[in-house]
């Protein structure tokens, strides 16, 4: 194994959240003037890297955990040739790091892509382990068109792996090449070796039945108050491959076209975000987002209601979020809860495991800045819960509001919701007066939730958490 020279770079969400101003001229171009053109190099890596940055790899940062240490070249091993990509992944209590990943980036001023519809790899792994992504568009700057095909299953001989680029014409200036990121949760902890070659953008004719999709295909509602935006999420885009497959990508906001039904109540920019600018007309306060990529119609959703509510949002697709400042305050060693925030099916849930006690905290915590909660006018907490196993009647769930620590007793008020009233992997919905917390003299200054379990409820998903002020 050859080491090869690196730089690293922060990681950076897929989704580029950065706008480009289009300024238009009076003046239009000159039949002389001659377009710039960009270089449509098809290969990544064959035997070498193909016209990628002098350091070829450039790692996610390792203040944040990644390992700079396994990634090189092999002479010993390569499906076509004589060289391919090693890495080695490492363990996740490794003192340098506890997993892999960065970019290959292009050294020029970007490649033309759009002759192409696929990116395409070789891969293989010293055991049958999982790859947490792969894909292409990251370039650490703006990522603009970034498209990563999550939980890739190795195998221990060589495959072909295919990566669909949803709309080649928007590719006329790309620099990211590739990307990947790797850890050990399919093997329990054990490092595992797994090796990359003929990493090259191609046009396969056999690429077909696009299915491109907003908030997870579904159709979605959402009262939200003017002058708040939330974003489109779960956008993928799902193609079916020469071998017959279907695979699905994720996608970023730049590949699709977004609409509204009603202008006067919601718009909607190109990274998906939406807004509500009013309470429509006619006594239409509604308005239904949809999108479309490369000409085909997005399954999914959103009709906004145009609403004048107090609220404030802790966690919740619907209403425009406080800071907080974690969605797990994990205190050790008491606590065994694991978990946080993730993406299910375009809707961002909470979803905890081996729950004991968890808090969402907002008061500040390690200097911040996140200000405690003032929750004076509000009446009732709204709080969604689902129970990712059996419940039984006897088991429960202690809810307790704290104060910013700056107070003396630092429990405020709690309340009980018992078995009874859950459902076993099923939603459920509560509206709490906040007079039904008992002890809760004083809101002016929330700075944490509390869910305290029975410890026979371990599994635990939560959304939707916001306090409001009922008219």
């Amino acid at each position: 194994m050859k080491n090869i020279n690196l730089k690293y770079n922060i990681i950076l969400p897929l989704v580029g959240l950065i706008s480009v101003v289009m300024i238009s001229c009076e003046r239009g171009f000159s039949d002389d003037v001659e377009l710039a053109t960009f270089p449509s190099t098809a290969e990544v890596f064959t035997d070498t890297p193909v016209g990628l940055t002098d350091e070829f790899f450039i790692s996610f940062d390792p203040a944040f955990g990644a390992n700079t240490n396994g990634f090189g070249t092999d002479d010993n091993e390569a499906y076509e040739g004589s060289t391919s990509i090693r890495i080695d992944v490492p363990a996740p209590n490794d003192p340098d790091g506890g997993f892999i990943g960065g970019i290959f980036k292009d050294r020029g001023e970007g490649r033309d892509l759009t002759r192409y519809n696929a990116l395409t790899f070789w891969a293989k792994g010293s055991t049958t382990a999982t790859v947490g992504l792969f894909g292409f568009g990251t370039d650490f700057e703006e990522d603009k068109y970034a498209v990563t095909l999550e939980n890739v299953q190795l195998s221990t001989d060589w495959k072909k792996y295919i990566i669909p680029i949803p709309d080649p014409s928007k590719l006329v200036q790309e620099k990211g090449m590739f990307i990947f990121s790797a850890g050990t949760q399919s093997t329990n902890g054990f490092g595992f070796t797994f090796w990359l070659d003929e990493i090259r953008f191609e046009s396969l004719g056999t690429i077909g039945q696009p299915r491109p999709r907003i908030l997870g295909g579904q159709d979605q509602t959402a009262q939200t108050n003017i002058g708040t935006s939330v974003p489109l999420i779960g956008l993928s885009y799902t193609a079916n491959l020469p071998n017959g497959q279907n695979v699905t990508v994720s996608a970023t906001p730049s590949y699709f076209d977004f609409e509204t039904s009603n202008p006067f109540v919601a718009s909607v920019d190109e990274l998906g975000i939406v807004t509500v600018d009013g309470p429509g007309q006619g006594g239409d306060n509604t308005a239904v987002i949809t999108a479309s990529l490369g000409g085909v119609e997005a399954e999914g959703s959103l009709t906004v209601e145009a609403v004048d509510i107090d609220v404030i949002s802790i966690f919740s697709d619907v209403f425009a979020n406080v800071p907080v400042d974690n969605y797990n305050g994990f205190y050790e060693p008491f606590q065994t809860t694991l978990g946080g925030a993730v993406n299910e099916n375009g809707n961002n849930i909470i979803d905890y495991t081996m729950l004991n006690f968890v808090a969402i905290e907002f008061y500040g915590r390690d200097g911040s800045g996140v200000e405690p909660v003032d929750a004076t006018d509000m009446t009732h907490l709204h709080i969604e819960f689902r129970v990712n196993e059996t419940v039984d009647a006897s088991d429960y769930i202690n809810m307790e509001l704290h104060n910013n620590f700056t107070l003396p007793n630092g429990i405020l008020g709690s309340y009980q919701i018992t078995g009874s009233e859950l459902l076993s992997n099923e939603w459920v919905e509560f509206d709490i007066p906040l007079s039904s917390f008992a002890g809760l003299t004083s809101r002016d200054a929330l700075g944490m939730m509390l869910f305290v379990t029975d410890n026979n409820i371990a599994n635990l998903s939560v959304d939707n958490i916001y306090f409001y002020a009922e008219n």
